[in-house]
């Protein structure tokens, strides 16, 4: 990652109407979306067209569009990043099973360490559904959740990125991850 800019302020300037900061902000977070765009396209299977290029550029120019954000800092930076790449994943999972009930469904592998379910992978749009029922219950165990599975955060930077302590996202992530492991056992399914 390009050192010579700071995020932050780069952020910051950008929210204040400066239309340089998207420039110079770009070359300096490039390197980590792409190794987060990559991250996402190797835990799922079903991308056989999309790249992470176009999925780092899309979610870029999200980003950019977003002008009233306080910003935290670069963790939070790639926090809302990662959270526009689930979103163009879902819409694109969406648009996909519109065309065939079950076509295009994504897998995603996540390790029984972080939701305990049987198997090893579940359906994106199912975490996805599940992701937003627990909103519905609790936000930040939901918000947790997400930083957890899709960017991979360590508590330490969730609660920078929330503002709330460690212990609080850890007993978050506790909760979350079983209310996840119950509502994505395929044994309910049925």
């Amino acid at each position: 990652m390009n050192g010579s800019v700071d995020i932050t302020q780069a952020l910051t300037r950008h929210c204040a109407g400066d239309s340089c900061a998207a420039e110079q902000l770009l070359p300096a977070v490039y390197d980590e979306l792409r190794l987060l765009a990559r991250r996402y396209m190797k835990q799922e299977s079903g991308y056989d067209t999309l790249q992470p290029t176009a999925l780092v550029h899309e979610a870029y120019l999200r980003l950019i569009k977003i002008n009233q954000v306080d910003w935290k800092g670069k963790t939070h930076f790639y926090a809302m990043a990662a959270t526009q790449m689930r979103r163009l994943l879902i819409e694109r999972a969406r648009a996909a099973g519109a065309q065939k009930r079950g076509a295009g469904r994504i897998r995603l592998t996540i390790t029984e360490r972080d939701v305990a379910t049987p198997g090893s992978s579940l359906d994106l749009m199912d975490l996805d559904f599940a992701l937003n029922s627990l909103a519905k219950k609790n936000a930040r165990q939901s918000k947790v959740a997400e930083l957890r599975l899709f960017v991979g955060l360590t508590h330490r930077e969730i609660s920078h990125v929330m503002g709330v302590s460690e212990r609080t996202t850890r007993a978050d992530w506790r909760v979350a991850r079983a209310w996840l492991a119950r509502e994505l056992d395929p044994a309910r399914a049925g």
